[in-house]
């Protein structure tokens, strides 16, 4: 093997672990200055969020919406499409789910949670392709209409949820309970992990499968890589990003779905809480890998789920772990700034 085909294999599997790292050795950084032990502090946040029954079971119900946005966020890039609408299709996937929970009864559970499921998957669909047909039909910068539809999807929700379906004398608005026939069974019990990491899992990987080993795969790829191309040869490129883009909304829908049908049981005013803006840094994280968001959405849980331990027990404020999750953005941009001239200068 050449050197030149071993820096080509090596770079997009460890600029992500030095984005990462660097994140990690900034925020120690960061703790020292704020006076406190960054040793104390990393063990107090990975020991209670991956080493600890309660905390792993925490991690992964955190993972869940994650996983599935970034999948939605990586399906889109792959034909070259922006899909920054995550958070937005997060609140129309719970709408639907909790339209089919509430209002649809007696059904088996073997019916009623694949149909609620369903449910999400077509509403946050729906959602992410009304940008697809905007970008496809009528040319309009898909970052614009995706990041602006969030507004209009969370406005949505809280009307709702303050008004038609409000709970009956509930405090604050929230919906009433979803039947317990479309509730998610929970696999770690006495922690929060659902199912919903399960089926996560088994998405990822179904998606791989397509994007890699089927014919609308290589569609997609070949339509972001270069969609002049993909016209000549026969691809329909508007088809596609309209396909791709309801694809993403549908993701994203699930994990609206999957945090009201197994760990909330009703529709929440707020939803969520920014996995879909997190969704984004993930996939990017991940380069185009769909075993890479699986690992990075990992990492990011972990960081959500330890963050109040380690902040209780080493006294370190959990807007470190942000910070560290912003740092690790900017690290793997700069990454792929340099990778970029990197292959500038060799191909020159």
């Amino acid at each position: 093997m050449t050197q030149k085909n071993c820096v080509q294999i090596l770079l997009p599997i460890l600029s992500p672990l030095i984005a990462i790292a660097s994140a990690l050795i900034v925020g120690a950084i960061l703790i020292l200055v704020a006076g406190a032990n960054p040793i104390a502090a990393y063990t107090a946040l990975f020991q209670e969020s991956l080493s600890t029954y309660f905390g792993f079971g925490n991690t992964l119900t955190k993972m869940t919406p994650l996983l599935f946005t970034s999948l939605g966020v990586l399906v889109a890039l792959r034909a070259g499409q922006f899909n920054i609408g995550g958070e937005g299709q997060i609140y129309l996937g719970a709408l639907g789910s909790t339209l089919i929970g509430l209002y649809i009864q007696g059904l088996p559970a073997f019916i009623h949670v694949p149909l609620a499921l369903f449910a999400g998957f077509i509403f946050g669909a729906a959602w992410g392709w009304i940008p697809g047909y905007l970008k496809a039909m009528r040319g309009v910068n898909e970052v614009i209409t995706t990041l602006l539809l969030n507004y209009i999807a969370v406005n949505l929700v809280s009307y709702l949820v303050q008004n038609p379906l409000k709970a009956p004398a509930a405090p604050s608005p929230y919906s009433p309970l979803i039947a317990k026939s479309a509730q998610l069974p929970i696999i770690l019990p006495g922690s929060l992990a659902h199912a919903g990491i399960l089926l996560g899992l088994i998405t990822a990987g179904i998606l791989w499968v397509l994007l890699v080993r089927s014919p609308l795969g290589y569609q997609i790829t070949a339509v972001g890589f270069n969609p002049i191309a993909a016209r000549y040869a026969r691809i329909s490129v508007e088809r596609t990003i309209m396909l791709v883009m309801a694809l993403a909304g549908g993701l994203a829908g699930l994990a609206g779905a999957t945090e009201v049908m197994g760990l909330k049981y009703r529709l929440f005013e707020q939803v969520s809480p920014g996995y879909g803006f997190d969704a984004i840094a993930i996939a990017f994280l991940s380069r185009g890998s769909v075993f890479g968001v699986v690992l990075t959405a990992l990492f990011f849980a972990a960081l959500r789920s330890g963050a109040n331990v380690m902040q209780r027990s080493a006294g370190v404020s959990v807007t470190v772990v942000y910070a560290i999750q912003g740092l690790t953005v900017l690290f793997i941009a700069i990454a792929l700034a340099l990778e970029h001239r990197v292959k500038i200068i060799r191909n020159s």
